[in-house]
Formats: structure tokens, C-alpha cells, sequence
């Protein structure tokens, strides 16, 4: 069933988004050569508690840790550990947090230090598919509208979106109905109504779609080894139009 959220719902959902994009704002800055997954993690989970929040990610399922760091090649999911980040990696960031038990979720991909240009090309057609998906999340529209959005984008740029995990609703649950694929086609799927929060998130990859799960059941890596982006959002259907529930005024 698809939760349609109430105005003091949503208030709580706009303190949560802030608070994840203020999260997100401090791993870029830290975000160098030399810093290790479990020194960002630190610091996420320090800023999330220090603002009267929750990381919602952290026992999760069993997940172990505040945010998910994930490199390279891996798409989703990475723990957080000694591992320390080198020049020309980029690594995604997936960062959740509640609010009076109303989540916000959001996730981008940085790079550490300088990078090579079809790398760079990978996050800015991420960065833009999601912004494309976005835009079409308004009232009226099937959810699919947004996936085929999405996938058009990317694979017109000659990248992949994964198959295997999509975005979803999201609320007082981190997962909620209905599950929104970066794929299918338009004109189909719920009609999207005011009052629906979705987190909208597409992980593309370099080469092909395909994934698979490494030996830890939790870091999703792509099936070739070819670097992945994802970039996500928490977003609130309005009459108006989409609402970002996860982005800094002023960005």
C-alpha cells in the first residue's frame, strides 16, 4: 500500500532530508586521498546524533554501519572500514536518517582527488539522470514516467542503470511502496499523487547492468569490475511539483 503523507509528516520528512543533506555537505568536505571509509562513517554518525537525529542505516537489517561507502566498482551497500581512498577513485555515499521515526535518504558520488574524464562523464550523467527522473515526478504522472526518464538518459550516454535494486517509497518505514526501478516503460505503473514520498535513485554503471553480492552479503559490486555512480534523493509530490526533501536551500 502507498502511504500518502500529512503536513506533519512531511515536516518531520524535511527535517530528516535536511539533516542528511547537511550529513552529505560534510562528506565532501572530508572526502581526500588517505582518509579511510570508517573515519567518514565516524564523522557521519557524530553529525546525525549531534542533530537530534537517528542514522537510519545502522543496524538496519544487521547493516553495521552509518553510511554506505562504496568504491570503484562497487554499486551499493559497501561497510565502512580501514580502507583508505587514493587519487582517482570515486566513491558513493549513502546516507539515511530519522526524524520522530520519518526517514530522509539520500546518496551522491564523489571524486577523491583528481579523476580521468569518462569517470567524471559517469557522475555527471548520474548526477543529471536522477535530476531527469526528478522532473518527472508530478502529479497526474505513472511512476514509470520517472524510470523511463531515467533510463533513457543514461543508456543514450552509452552507460547502464542497474536492474537488480531500485529506489522506493519511503516515510516512517526507510522502505515503504512502491518500488521506483531506473528502468520500464512510460505510461505505466501507480498515477503519482500529492502526498506520495518517493527516494529516487539511479546506480549506473560503466559497462554492463548486471551485479552480483560479495562474500560479506552486503557490498554489490558491478558483474565486470567497471566503475559504478549513484546519486539519490528524498522527494515529496506536491501540486506544485516535486519537492526535494534532501537538498540544501540554495543548491
Amino acid at each position: 500500500m502507498i502511504v500518502l503523507k500529512a503536513a506533519r509528516e512531511l515536516d518531520y520528512m524535511r527535517d530528516a532530508g535536511r539533516i542528511v543533506a547537511e550529513t552529505l555537505r560534510e562528506m565532501e568536505k572530508a572526502v581526500e586521498p588517505g582518509v579511510t571509509t570508517a573515519d567518514l562513517d565516524r564523522k557521519a554518525e557524530d553529525y546525525i546524533r549531534a542533530k537530534g537525529a537517528k542514522p537510519a542505516f545502522k543496524g538496519y537489517q544487521g547493516f553495521p554501519a552509518t553510511i554506505c561507502a562504496s568504491i570503484n566498482e562497487q554499486v551499493v551497500h559497501g561497510i565502512p572500514g580501514l580502507r583508505h581512498l587514493q587519487t582517482g577513485d570515486i566513491i558513493s555515499i549513502d546516507v539515511g536518517a530519522s526524524v520522530n521515526d520519518y526517514h530522509g535518504d539520500a546518496a551522491i558520488t564523489l571524486p577523491v582527488g583528481e579523476i580521468d574524464e569518462e569517470l567524471q562523464r559517469l557522475l555527471d550523467v548520474t548526477r543529471r539522470s536522477l535530476e531527469i527522473g526528478i522532473e518527472q515526478a508530478k502529479v497526474g504522472n505513472r511512476l514509470f514516467d520517472i524510470s523511463h526518464a531515467i533510463q533513457n538518459y543514461v543508456e543514450g550516454n552509452g552507460f547502464s542503470v542497474v536492474r537488480q535494486f531500485v529506489g522506493h517509497g519511503i516515510g516512517k518505514k526507510m522502505h515503504e511502496e512502491p518500488q521506483v526501478p531506473n528502468f520500464g516503460p512510460a505510461g505505466r505503473g501507480p498515477r503519482l499523487q500529492a502526498g506520495m514520498t518517493l527516494a529516487i535513485e539511479p546506480m549506473v554503471n560503466a559497462g554492463t547492468w548486471e551485479v552480483e553480492t560479495k562474500e560479506d552479503q552486503w557490498t554489490v559490486v558491478t558483474k565486470d569490475r567497471k566503475p559504478s555512480a549513484h546519486f539519490e534523493h528524498t522527494i515529496a509530490l506536491t501540486d506544485d511539483g516535486p519537492e526535494i526533501l534532501t537538498r540544501l536551500h540554495g543548491k
